[in-house]
Formats: structure tokens, C-alpha cells, sequence
């Protein structure tokens, strides 16, 4: 009997996919399991990928014209067939434990202990794969958290995040909930540009009442490096798509103000050199050329 889909959105990365699909199907409830691999385009070698694929998982392949993440994950969601979905990245590899791990939260969390909460989210931990090369940078998005929160986020081990902050968390590369909350709030699809379509989505789940768990014993490897000038260019676009967001949603607040773009300006002039600095002037670009 199903009890989780998983949603996988994916575009030409089929090698590592595969990959993936093989941590699912290690994964200790694999035969409770479904995958919904959703190809955000035309992707001719996932679709052989996921269609020759056999094992104790069964693994629906779905292809859209090219749109973005958001758009793809509905789609999956629209076609899941589990009472929970975890929405996960093809470049995500997760633990043998971490998808038991999810549902044992959400069992206790349908208990009529946890009913005040409201219904629940479950983001899982996730770092670097280290099988690939930790460059310097990858290091201090880490520790920094300018990527990922998740050392903000470990005074929550196993607790719900305060509901004023958690929407700063709903990463949507590893996050479980009820299929049916995924379905009534789902991902925006007029956004095109890469960044903070899931933060906006946390935002209105926080609205319907769905509280966020972190269980930082469901762990997943963030298979993928990068260098430096790539995470420069990722902050280019985040400042961007900032920009963008804030004009279809006046309420989003990760769009610093301009007195908050001054501060940004002056630490850079005192340190021009750090990693911070770096990140902080092309985040600005982004917004300037907004």
C-alpha cells in the first residue's frame, strides 16, 4: 500500500538521476514508495532512463514544455497516488532510513498530541555529497548558510520552526507533506526565473495553517559542486528573481529594503575581498539590473 510519492523534478541530468532513483530503491520502505519523475522539458534520455527502470519501485515519468521547477512539481503532485508526497531534487541522494523517517513524523504528528500544531511539513537535513569536490566556496555556503540554513535551523532538531521564520526553510529539494495541502497550495506558475518560488510557496502554506518540522535524522547528500563564479552567478539571479517576486507578491520579505541594500554596500566596502562581500555585490547586481 502506498504511503509517500516522491516528486522528482529533472532536466538532462540523467546520470544523476539514476543515481537517485538507485538511493530510492535502497531506501528501507522502498515498497511503500512511488516516484514521480517529472522532466521539465524534453529529456529523451530520462524518459529511456525512467521507462527500463525496474526494481521494487514504481517509477512514472512525466514530460512538460520547458517551464520551471514550480510548474513541475504540481504536475507530480497532480499525478500522486500516496496520502504524502516528498518533494525532492535529482540531485538529492538520500540516506536508507530518511524516507521511514519522514513518515514516522508524520504519523505522530496525525496524533491527536500534535493536533494544535496544525498540519504538518517535514523538511529533512541535507549537505554535500562528499563524494564530489567541496570546493572552497561550497564549504562556506555551508557554514555560512547563505544556501542553506540548516545551522540556523539546529536548535529545531526534531521541533517545529517558530512559524514567523519557517517559510525561510521550506526547501523544496527535500520536504514531506500531506499530498492534499500540496495540491490546494500549489507552486506559482508565473514565475520564470530561477530562486524563491519555494519560499513564496512557504509563505502560503505557513497561511493555511501547515507547520514546519525539522527532523534533521532524515538525511540526504547534496550531490553537486560548484566554484565560485558559479555561486556568483547564482546570486545574480537571486537578487533578480527578488525583484521579480516582490512585484507579484508585495508581502514577500526577502527583497532587502533599500536602507538594508546600504548596509549590504558599506560591509562590502569594509571587506571587499570576503566571500560575503563577493556574494553580497552580485546579489545587488541582480537587483540593479532588475
Amino acid at each position: 500500500m502506498l504511503e509517500l510519492s516522491v516528486i522528482i523534478p529533472t532536466h538532462k541530468r540523467a546520470d544523476i538521476l539514476r543515481q537517485c532513483l538507485d538511493h530510492l530503491e535502497q531506501q528501507t520502505i522502498a515498497r511503500k514508495l512511488e516516484v514521480i519523475v517529472v522532466s521539465d522539458g524534453h529529456d529523451e534520455e530520462a524518459s529511456q532512463l525512467c521507462a527500463h527502470f525496474t526494481g521494487k519501485i514504481p517509477v512514472v515519468f512525466l514530460e512538460i514544455e520547458k517551464a520551471q521547477q514550480g510548474v513541475a512539481r504540481n504536475r507530480g503532485v497532480e499525478k500522486a497516488q500516496a496520502p504524502l508526497c516528498l518533494l525532492l531534487g535529482d540531485d538529492i541522494f538520500l540516506q536508507k532510513d530518511a524516507c521511514e523517517a519522514h513518515l514516522v513524523i508524520h504519523t505522530v504528528a496525525s496524533s491527536d498530541e500534535f493536533a494544535h500544531h496544525g498540519t504538518t511539513a517535514v523538511l529533512g537535513h541535507t549537505t554535500w555529497d562528499p563524494t564530489v569536490q567541496i570546493t572552497p566556496v561550497m564549504h562556506w555556503l555551508e557554514k555560512s548558510g547563505w544556501q542553506f540554513g540548516y545551522r540556523s535551523l539546529q536548535p529545531y532538531a526534531m521541533k517545529f520552526v517558530p512559524k514567523k521564520i519557517q517559510h525561510r526553510f521550506s526547501y523544496t529539494s527535500h520536504i514531506s507533506l500531506p499530498t492534499a495541502v500540496a495540491r490546494d497550495v500549489p507552486f506559482r506558475e508565473d514565475v520564470s526565473l530561477y530562486g524563491w518560488e519555494d519560499m513564496e510557496w512557504g509563505m502560503r502554506i505557513r497561511k493555511a495553517n501547515v507547520r514546519l518540522f525539522y527532523n534533521d535524522t532524515a538525511k540526504g547528500l547534496h550531490h553537486h559542486t560548484m566554484i565560485l563564479a558559479q555561486s556568483l552567478e547564482r546570486m545574480k539571479i537571486l537578487g533578480t528573481s527578488a525583484v521579480h517576486m516582490k512585484q507579484k507578491v508585495p508581502s514577500f520579505d526577502r527583497l532587502p529594503p533599500l536602507w538594508k541594500q546600504w548596509v549590504m554596500r558599506l560591509m562590502i566596502a569594509l571587506t571587499p575581498g570576503s566571500m560575503a562581500s563577493q556574494h553580497r555585490r552580485a546579489f545587488l547586481k541582480g537587483i540593479q539590473d532588475a
